[in-house]
């Protein structure tokens, strides 16, 4: 038993990163509709960001609070993927907004992959690690719990209650559901559309920089090719648990990770993926708008 709550833990500390970059597809997707298929890297932006900031301030301060270096890498790598994030927005999705859907999507793709190899460029292929930033460790028992993973779980949680609040009780969110509702009626109404879509592509990277940074923070290190396996994964979260859903959203997230800490778990390691998308096969089947998805009404 004690084994089992062990990967019940693990799962949720893995679902909670999995559930901030699925935020970031599903507000995106709410939005304009489309797949932000660049948000993968996006993430992994953020958690190099979050890397070169730690180098920077442990070499100029060494003896430099955990806390305050935690948190320092947090603000860089939202304001750094934020700015990515506006920028690719800016220049490669709002040209296309008006053209055949594929463009975009195929658009993403080529983002996607320009950024990872960007990356790859600049700081190299080679894993960059870093050195266990919370060691801190409880024992309940035979259970174990670090303080890295309550910080995960406290981090993800009140972010989910920062972005609800936004999303529906201030002026921003209700312009983001106006948008998200008709785009051409919200224009018509005074909602300043484009500035909107903008606002939630920074919302999503800054998410997806948290994301990043608790992932570093976590298992200490950083690769250029982070972004696809989580980003995927992030991704089939979304649909997981309805995209368009912000609930849901992190719901399919913390499924996914839980999903892929007991399969590890109790049967082979090597299928944890099959497993995944089995099930969300499965889920699909049974309700196609995922488990929180709501039917979309096509305007005639």
């Amino acid at each position: 038993m004690e084994y089992f709550i062990q990967q019940l833990i693990n799962g949720l500390t893995l679902g909670s990163i999995y559930g901030l970059v699925a935020i970031g597809y599903t507000m995106v997707y709410g939005i304009i509709g489309m797949i932000n298929f660049a948000h993968g890297d996006i993430f992994m932006l953020g958690g190099f960001a979050a890397l070169i900031v730690f180098l920077i301030l442990t070499s100029f301060f060494a003896g430099i609070p955990v806390a305050l270096l935690l948190l320092v890498m947090l603000i860089v790598g939202m304001l750094m993927t934020g700015l990515w994030n506006w920028t690719i927005e800016r220049v490669a999705y709002r040209p296309l907004r008006g053209s055949f859907r594929l463009a975009p999507l195929i658009t993403a793709i080529g983002m996607s992959i320009t950024l990872s190899n960007f990356i790859q460029v600049t700081q190299g292929p080679r894993n960059k690690p870093i050195p266990q930033l919370v060691t801190d460790v409880y024992h309940i028992g035979a259970i174990t719990i670090s303080l890295k993973q309550l910080i995960i779980v406290a981090v993800t949680s009140a972010l989910l209650f920062a972005f609800w609040y936004i999303v529906n009780k201030t002026p921003l969110g209700r312009a983001q559901r106006a948008t998200e509702q008709d785009r051409k009626m919200a224009a018509l109404l005074g909602v300043d559309v484009d500035r909107t879509i903008s606002v939630t592509f920074v919302m999503g990277a800054a998410l997806a920089a948290v994301a990043g940074s608790m992932y570093l923070m976590y298992y200490g290190v950083s690769n250029f090719n982070d972004g696809f396996i989580p980003g995927v994964k992030a991704f089939t979260a979304a649909v997981l648990g309805g995209i368009g859903s912000l609930p849901g959203a992190v719901l399919g997230g913390l499924m996914i990770g839980l999903i892929e800490s007991l399969w590890s778990a109790y049967f082979t390691i090597a299928y944890k993926d099959v497993a995944t998308f089995v099930i969300l096969a499965f889920v699909l089947i049974f309700k196609p708008t995922g488990i929180l998805g709501r039917p979309e009404v096509e305007k005639v």
